[in-house]
């Protein structure tokens, strides 16, 4: 069962409050271990693409990537309840607009940051299709950081580390001080910092860009236009 939220009446400082109490048990990876037995086992050279990898679909059944062979991909790490969660908007914007190009939005909700997608893989589609009116698919929940974590994420943060928040975006600056505090050595690692992490993955399965939650549609649409127009 969906519940619709007022995210927007969310207040600042509560959210940033919540992620610090959490972000110890979130760099640790602390989780289930929701990977497929495919999963587990695939190779994450530098060599992969990303056709390599087998998830699983929002009904938890095995899902080869290699579906998506020759489309521009963009994998999203979501979350129903944090701060971020307004960018579904955006994310289905610029899918209703290039999907006909050959766009595709692979959502995989992970409760890892907060505990801010605690829903059902089943209660979270109906929460973005109510919500957001989301036409791309979400994906069976998992752990994106730790020792549980997908290894397509272990692959997709080995191609693109983190290179920090958006200068101009609101939260950037509480974000830097909360995770200073935290880790003075987090600028350093590759792993996801928080919900709504992006990565572009051009035609060829290989991954162009990864864009952190502070980066939203505007700053993606330049660089989507460019791979798509690459055939």
């Amino acid at each position: 069962m969906s519940q619709q939220f007022s995210l927007e009446m969310v207040n600042v400082k509560t959210i940033l409050l919540l992620m610090l109490m959490v972000l110890t048990q979130s760099v640790s990876g602390q989780g289930s271990d929701n990977r497929s037995k495919q999963e587990r086992i695939k190779p994450t050279t530098m060599d992969t693409t990303i056709y390599s990898f087998t998830v699983q679909d929002g009904k938890g059944m095995p899902m080869s990537l290699q579906r998506y062979e020759g489309k521009v991909i963009l994998v999203v790490n979501t979350a129903s309840r944090c701060g971020f969660t307004p960018q579904y908007d955006e994310l289905e914007s610029l899918y209703k607009e290039f999907h006909k190009q050959g766009f595709e939005i692979l959502d995989f909700p992970c409760n890892q940051f907060g505990n801010q997608a605690p829903e059902s893989s089943e209660e979270y589609t109906a929460f973005c299709q109510l919500n957001y009116k989301t036409e791309f698919p979400q994906m069976r929940k998992i752990d994106v950081n730790g020792a549980n974590e997908s290894r397509l994420y272990t692959w997709l943060k080995a191609q693109r580390g983190f290179a920090g928040f958006n200068p101009e975006h609101k939260l950037t600056p509480l974000l830097e001080r909360m995770f200073d505090k935290s880790d003075p050595e987090w600028r350093n690692k590759s792993d996801i910092k928080w919900n709504f992490t992006k990565f572009l993955i051009d035609r060829a399965g290989r991954v162009v860009e990864r864009f952190e939650p502070t980066s939203g549609a505007e700053e993606m649409r330049p660089l989507i236009l460019k791979t798509l127009s690459n055939k």
